[in-house]
């Protein structure tokens, strides 16, 4: 096959319209809007372990960037009323290149005002099973939080472990010393040895995340006193589907942790802070629940595809 020819076979493309389809649908029989948001920012994500795409515009002089995600301006319409909104589009990493990544990719993500964590977890499944009933008729949910699944997988009590501990236990998984601080190595292990282990064909969800990767989620107290993280997680088949919050409403806090991200790590420009969102939040964001999903991955297992490039018209490679 020439560079020329798409990556993905009509049977895909055709896959992918009725994917589309489907969500549409589902979101108009719950009355959530789509609504459609730029993808060039001002500002690019905060975390440092996202490698974000800049653009210099041309005549201006300035720099903009590609979004990795419509999070911030999603935000920016629920905190100006929209009430419940969904979008699909395309977002950009640089660095994520492979056979479950692409640079450019597809993210479904959606917002329900006052919604619990459970109640989205509830509709994500209630998609996922929708959107893969064709191959799997019956789906089953499972759920652990993040200490469960460290004990049950790993072995460990992850609130107590020391940060040597789990370094020790990261080394012998990626068999190397990566110079990670605690969360990377948790993310090793999560990555290398929790994920491999979930059970297969079923809907497996982890939530109550360490506190320290709270990211835009809200922090709470667990019922055995240790502060964890209003966040989730969906695997299915060895892959992450989904990730979502119950969102952080508080503007002061938002900003303190950007400047945190800002200070971890050492990155290759400096990044501005998103200060539409942090007036926006100043304004009032109604207490939600978010979530982004991959939709190339969701089309990937649909059509049992070994690699990313076989559900894209064109994979980086040929773009």
């Amino acid at each position: 096959m020439t560079l020329w020819q798409p990556s993905a076979s009509r049977t895909a493309l055709l896959a992918r319209q009725s994917l589309y389809q489907t969500i549409r649908q589902f979101f108009a029989e719950q009355g959530v809007l789509e609504v459609d948001t730029p993808i060039i920012g001002q500002a690019p994500v905060s975390d440092p372990n996202i490698d974000v795409m800049s653009i210099d515009l041309v005549h201006t002089g300035a720099q903009r960037y590609l979004h990795t995600s419509p999070e911030y301006a999603m935000k920016r319409l629920l905190c100006a009323g929209s009430g419940d909104i969904y979008q699909i589009c395309k977002v950009f990493r640089a660095g994520e290149a492979g056979q479950r990544h692409n640079p450019e990719f597809t993210m479904l993500e959606w917002y329900r005002v006052d919604w619990s964590l459970s109640q989205l977890m509830g509709e994500v499944a209630t998609l996922v099973q929708q959107v893969l009933v064709d191959r799997w008729p019956t789906l089953p949910v499972v759920h652990f939080n993040y200490a469960e699944a460290m004990q049950q997988f790993v072995g460990i009590d992850v609130h107590r472990a020391t940060d040597g501990e789990l370094m020790a236990i990261g080394i012998s998984l990626a068999g190397q010393n990566l110079g990670l601080g605690r969360d990377g190595w948790l993310d090793i292990i999560m990555s290398h040895q929790v994920e491999p282990a979930l059970p297969q064909d079923t809907l497996v969800f982890i939530d109550d995340f360490p506190a320290s990767q709270a990211a835009l989620a809200q922090i709470t107290t667990n019922a055995a006193g240790v502060l964890v993280a209003q966040r989730f997680e969906l695997f299915f088949n060895g892959t992450e589907l989904a990730n979502g919050y119950f969102e952080l409403t508080d503007p002061a806090e938002q900003r303190q942790r950007f400047q945190q991200e800002r200070e971890r790590g050492t990155l290759d420009f400096e990044r501005p802070l998103d200060e539409n969102l942090l007036a926006a939040l100043a304004s009032g964001l109604p207490s939600c629940a978010g979530v982004a999903m991959g939709l190339d991955r969701l089309l990937m297992h649909q059509q049992q595809a070994s690699s990313i490039a076989e559900v894209l018209s064109f994979d980086w490679t040929r773009a």
